[in-house]
């Protein structure tokens, strides 16, 4: 597009820590995303779940990188709320353990883990 500004779907391509998260979004590598975001191996991505915990659309992208994560931190944000059974049962078939915990306490266990190296991941809601 000559001259014009071209808008793309929120996407960081690459791994980093949460650097901050409320009003309504997250700040992460020097930059901020307003609404949810999915942290993943391959990046960080603006995230529109359905709900205020996911269901099976919302895992879609989670899915697609299975192979390359162990640990899924679900920031349901400032109340814990559970998935229903089956979206669990769909991660343990994919071979992902699933921890459910606020917002909060998710971002700072991404970022715990991301230090170490691990093959983890979060989709975390964003919180006022």
């Amino acid at each position: 597009m000559a001259g014009g500004i071209e808008i793309r779907k929120a996407h960081f391509p690459g791994r980093a820590p949460v650097e901050a998260y409320g009003n309504g979004g997250f700040r992460f590598a020097d930059m901020s995303h307003r609404g949810s975001i999915l942290c993943l191996p391959s990046g960080i991505y603006g995230w529109q779940p359905q709900a205020n915990v996911p269901d099976s659309k919302d895992l879609a992208r989670i899915l697609q990188e299975a192979a390359t994560i162990e640990i899924l931190f679900i920031g349901t944000g400032t109340v814990m709320r559970s998935p229903a059974p089956q979206i669990m049962q769909i991660l343990q078939a994919h071979n992902i353990a699933a921890e459910i915990m606020t917002t909060g306490a998710a971002a700072r266990s991404l970022n715990i883990l991301l230090s170490e190296g691990r093959a983890v991941a979060a989709a975390l809601y964003a919180v006022e």
